[in-house]
């Protein structure tokens, strides 16, 4: 999918600054092996994730513009539809203008796959694996994972039953987790490179088949940890997507391999 998003863009800078997003605007994680709440075949023992960086935050409506106004091929009104479908970027004013309903520092939203993954390129980064942003999303403020403590999953399910048509708020707003990431849960929907791969079944009768959920080559996928409703309806959301489609409340952040 990535070599069909390349096939729309000219020339990328592999390295530097594109909308304001300097080194200083990703931080550390140390990865490790890690338990997924999703159960793969190939991966019962857990998931190994290399040392990566990650954004703090997602990308915001004045990065995506610059973005754009370097890349005019990305503009709402140029972009081919098979890489972003009509409602892509189309709460903004006009095509190189934000306006009222898309203030600077809110993440950018209504933005496709294809587009995204685009952006990350452009500063020599990439849309972070699911196993990276999950990695990512476990921990809390204090501790690396916190998905066994029912109060934290219930203030992740109580920003999911708020309704979608809210103004939403700027970014870097919330409390940093224990790796210094901030927003992963409480304001947009990510994302993620691996997305069109995460064909889960919540079905017990389908545990532990090794043929559940088998398309394109993806791997079987099944719900390991069955009380994570919060990453169950991550999972759905992404999974229900195409690379092309747009929501109001989907953003994105991009991460690096370290160095």
């Amino acid at each position: 999918m990535r070599r069909l998003a390349a096939t729309l863009m000219v020339l990328l800078p592999i390295a530097g600054i594109a909308g304001g997003v300097t080194a200083s605007r990703y931080v550390g994680l140390p990865g490790g092996t890690f338990r997924s709440a999703l159960q793969y075949e190939d991966a019962k023992a857990g998931v190994r994730i290399a040392p990566f960086a990650l954004m703090r935050e997602p990308v915001t409506n004045a990065q995506f513009l610059a973005f754009v106004t370097k890349h005019p091929q990305w503009r709402r009104d140029r972009a081919a539809s098979v890489f972003a479908e009509s409602r892509y970027l189309s709460h903004w004013r006009s095509a190189t203008e934000l306006g009222p309903a898309a203030l600077p520092q809110q993440p950018v939203t209504w933005v496709s796959w294809f587009a995204a993954d685009a952006y990350c390129q452009s500063i020599g980064a990439h849309l972070p694996t699911w196993s990276q942003w999950e990695y990512a999303a476990a921990a809390d403020e204090t501790r690396r994972d916190a998905r066994q403590d029912p109060a934290w999953r219930e203030r992740i399910l109580a920003w999911y039953s708020r309704p979608s048509n809210t103004a939403l708020p700027r970014t870097g707003l919330q409390t940093p987790n224990a790796y210094g990431v901030q927003d992963l849960h409480g304001l947009v929907w990510e994302w993620t490179e691996d997305y069109s791969a995460l064909l889960v079944s919540g079905d017990n009768r389908n545990q532990g088949d090794a043929d559940t959920a088998k398309f394109c080559g993806a791997g079987a996928l099944s719900m390991d940890d069955r009380e994570n409703y919060a990453v169950l309806m991550r999972v759905a959301m992404l999974s229900s997507l195409e690379g092309a489609d747009a929501t109001a409340n989907l953003g994105f952040r991009c991460a690096r391999s370290a160095k």
